[in-house]
């Protein structure tokens, strides 16, 4: 029997904002004074450098919950829309502990949770989306950035060798993962790791990189006040220019045969039939060539790359997730879908009554507003295999602008 057929569920995103250590290494380089407070709770540009942090996370997150016991937290994210701070531990992981423990008890749990330094104020927006993206195929994400320098080991200041650099990446925060998998880690796990990835590795789990960013900067000793000040008047100074996007247009076609004891999914609608259609998902045809048109535009392959039919865990899926994911693509590369045209070929069921409800779903799906989303419908005459009802197919085409590479 096949699954229900139900729309897919947004996935919850939450943020941990780590605020508990006290920056060893920072208060050794620092004056008296500047070592009198916690590292997160100096002034950058005019704001604690934590605020900075959760200014950077708040756009892309449903909760921002902060971890720390100083007095000078709630201080600093006042007017936030961030939830009450909760008390940290004596070490990192334990502070996550306490974060994911918070997260667990509100009435509707996440699904993704991003753990992020306090003292990386200057995360760039693009660094938190390729984090989020990535995570629709891993149960862990970190950015970084390669290794470039040669590395040395040295013992009692003086060089015992040299360490080959290839393969090595400096990580960077926010760390993505699922979180009822990285909830159940810290429950079993006790260890004091340097981050949360660890967990992830030593139990087997895949952990993606994604690419960071140079300005991505944590403050860990006082030199790195200067040189956050820096990447922040660079980006006020910089002039704001539009970026100059290129029409790029995708063709899609797709075809599935009929088959017995199958609900009729089209354009993301029960469609009243005798039959459905034939796939190891729900098989919609509408959306499947919607997808593959985009996924062409983008240079993104075809929906098979992306959700393999030989993959169990898209057996009897919502294509609502397909075209979700085709959407979200579209918009992590800074693009807008500017219209989609699609065509049903079929002798029946009879398109015309359901067009209008398809326009509104795909558009849902895409969050474009419906005037940009076109079905209609055609017969082949009774020639070949619609015309013998055998099946449906579909063409699709559409134009998206995306910003120029410069390649």
């Amino acid at each position: 029997m096949n699954a229900p057929h139900a729309r897919p569920k947004r996935k919850r995103i939450a943020a941990l904002l780590l605020a508990a250590g006290r920056g060893r290494r920072f208060s050794a380089s620092a004056t008296q004074e500047q070592a009198s407070i916690s590292k997160q709770f100096h002034l950058l540009a005019g704001q604690p450098v934590i605020r900075h942090a959760a200014l950077a996370l708040l756009p892309h997150v449903d909760v921002l919950q902060p971890v720390g016991n100083d007095p000078l937290l709630p201080e600093a994210l006042a007017g936030l829309d961030v939830r009450p701070p909760v008390e940290g531990g004596a070490e990192r992981h334990d502070s996550v502990r306490a974060g994911l423990e918070a997260l667990a008890k509100l009435p509707e749990q996440p699904d993704i949770v991003l753990v992020h330094d306090g003292a990386r104020p200057c995360v760039p927006a693009a660094v938190i989306a390729r984090t989020l993206e990535a995570l629709e195929s891993f149960e862990g994400v970190i950015p970084a950035l390669p290794v470039s320098d040669t590395l040395k080991k040295v013992e009692g200041g003086v060089i015992t060798g040299t360490v080959p650099r290839e393969g090595l990446w400096r990580a960077q925060t926010p760390q993505g993962f699922s979180f009822p998998l990285l909830r159940d880690l810290h429950d079993r796990h006790r260890t004091a790791l340097t981050d949360d990835a660890g967990l992830l590795e030593a139990e087997g789990h895949k952990v993606a990189i994604v690419m960071g960013s140079e300005d991505n900067i944590k403050l860990t000793v006082t030199e790195d006040l200067m040189r956050l000040e820096r990447v922040i008047e660079d980006q006020k100074t910089q002039p704001v220019q539009a970026p100059v996007l290129l029409p790029r247009v995708g063709l899609g076609y797709d075809v599935h045969a009929f088959a017995e004891g199958r609900k009729l999914i089209l354009c993301g609608i029960e469609i009243p039939h005798e039959k459905g259609l034939a796939g190891h998902s729900d098989a919609d045809v509408g959306i499947h060539t919607l997808c593959d048109a985009i996924y062409g535009a983008l240079n993104e392959g075809d929906i098979g790359r992306h959700f393999p039919p030989t993959d169990e865990k898209w057996r009897d899926m919502d294509s609502a997730r397909f075209l979700i994911h085709a959407g979200d693509l579209i918009r992590s590369k800074g693009g807008m879908l500017v219209n989609a045209d699609l065509t049903i070929i079929c002798e029946r069921p009879k398109i015309g009554p359901h067009a209008k409800a398809m326009c509104a779903r795909l558009a849902e799906l895409l969050k474009v507003n419906p005037s940009r989303i076109s079905v209609k419908a055609t017969t082949s005459e009774r020639l070949g295999f619609t015309g013998r009802e055998e099946g449906i197919a579909a063409t699709a085409a559409v134009s998206i602008m995306v910003p120029d590479s410069g390649e």
